[in-house]
């Protein structure tokens, strides 16, 4: 490794777990950091060892509550204050990439508003997951290293090894992910459509290709309430699947998603460890499968250190 900026990685709170495991395949420790509270709530994050001099990666997945994002900047700000030689935010889950463009008056643009806001606290690159969009790549005015969680879906559905696969999307706006599990697992696609009447609620839909006969994977590249995914499960299944399960890379499960998906026709979730799955142990987790991304976002970390191509550990 580069002696000269050694690689220190460190952890914001919400994805402690997460930065541990990249630590350990790194081979490294995790850095110390502490986080003082004030009374009234505000956040004061602190390095507890000097980063005079190192390449800096700093882990938080960005999902509500906004302390996450705050924790985030504050912890990039220190360690450019702190003579850092270079700051890179690996985020596993970008939060508000949602907010990726103007779908209506008057609303903001929230995913390139945090990409200001990590370019203003002094980020030098972003590390992440499965965009929401991949063209949110575009909003940064530094260097976006976007890693795909197809590098460890694909070998896990190959291994289901089912004769009869097709790939679908759960709407239009997933077809283009869906055609590249398509292309690599060699099978069909199908494509969901579906009318929404307000944020967060599926009116109807309906499904395009051939369902008769298949075991369908469903792919996304996340599942917020599971409204979507369980009642394209349950069309698809009416429509004469023989097996539906869902692949998505972010496993955010609000509100009533725990128990839609246990109640619906999925035989199976596959979801990634972006995020963390509830502790609320009265919450079904039972046909949840989560894969770890730890190590392929610790080869990642090596190969950016390194300043080697990344593309070699990926499938895109």
């Amino acid at each position: 490794m580069n002696n000269l900026h050694p690689l220190k990685v460190f952890a914001c709170r919400n994805s402690a777990d997460f930065a541990a495991g990249v630590a350990r395949h790194l081979g490294v420790e995790l850095g110390q950091v502490g986080c003082d509270r004030f009374s009234d709530g505000e956040i004061q994050p602190v390095y507890l060892e000097s980063v005079r001099g190192a390449q800096v990666f700093i882990v938080q997945s960005t999902c509500p509550p906004a302390d996450n994002l705050m924790e985030l900047l504050l912890m990039i700000d220190a360690a450019k204050r702190a003579s850092a030689h270079s700051v890179v935010a690996v985020i596993p889950y970008f939060g508000w990439a949602r907010q990726d463009r103007k779908d209506r008056p008057r609303v903001s643009i929230g995913a390139k508003l945090v990409a200001n806001l990590l370019h203003a606290a002094g980020c030098d690159r972003v590390m992440t997951c499965d965009l929401h969009a991949d063209q949110i790549q575009g909003f940064f005015d530094f260097p976006v290293d976007h890693i795909y969680g197809s590098t460890v879906f694909i070998p896990y559905l190959q291994s289901l090894n089912n004769e009869n696969l097709a790939i679908a999307a759960p709407d239009m706006g997933g077809a283009k992910r869906a055609n590249t599990y398509a292309k690599h697992l060699k099978c069909p696609v199908i494509i969901c459509h579906k009318q929404r009447t307000k944020a967060n609620v599926v009116g109807s839909i309906t499904a395009i290709g051939d369902v008769e006969g298949k075991d369908v994977i469903i792919v996304d590249d996340m599942i917020d309430t599971a409204g979507t995914l369980t009642k394209a499960a349950n069309v698809l299944k009416e429509m004469g699947a023989k097996s539906v399960r869902a692949c998505a890379t972010h496993a955010v499960l609000s509100g009533p998603a725990y128990e839609r998906i246990a109640e619906s026709e999925l035989e199976e979730v596959i979801v990634s460890d972006t995020l963390k799955l509830t502790d609320d142990p009265a919450k079904d987790k039972s046909k949840i499968k989560v894969l770890s991304m730890q190590s392929t976002f610790a080869t990642i970390i090596g190969d950016v250190y390194n300043y080697e191509s990344i593309s070699k550990n990926l499938i895109y």
